[in-house]
């Protein structure tokens, strides 16, 4: 894995060790499923999941996974930003994102 690689992978384990809702982890298992999104689609995806997410909410976290992680492409339209998932970064939120869901139910099958 390049320096690069590691220090993307290692912003974004800090990024969803902060995430106490499971907002971030939802919308980046949203983008391994089918890559593309605009801002839209992920609101939309989040409020018909129980999220309690408000559409501006969801543009700057989509915006800072783009800018402060690099993990996205952006294509900009007239009418709203497409997000994609680079292929490079694919299997580093696939291994991230089970790390953190075999985290949380081993927590679960101690505590119950």
């Amino acid at each position: 894995m390049e320096l690069n690689d590691r220090n993307v992978e290692a912003r974004l384990k800090n990024y969803l060790e902060r995430d106490g809702l499971g907002v971030r982890r939802a919308v980046l298992g949203l983008f391994l499923e089918k890559h593309i999104f605009t801002t839209e689609e992920v609101y939309q995806h989040l409020k018909d999941n129980g999220y309690e997410v408000s559409y501006r909410g969801v543009s700057a976290m989509v915006g800072l996974m783009n800018t402060r992680l690099g993990i996205f492409r952006i294509d900009v339209t007239k009418n709203h930003n497409v997000y994609t998932l680079k292929d490079t970064y694919e299997d580093v939120v696939r291994s991230l994102l089970s790390e953190e869901h075999g985290l949380i139910s081993l927590t679960k099958d101690i505590v119950f």
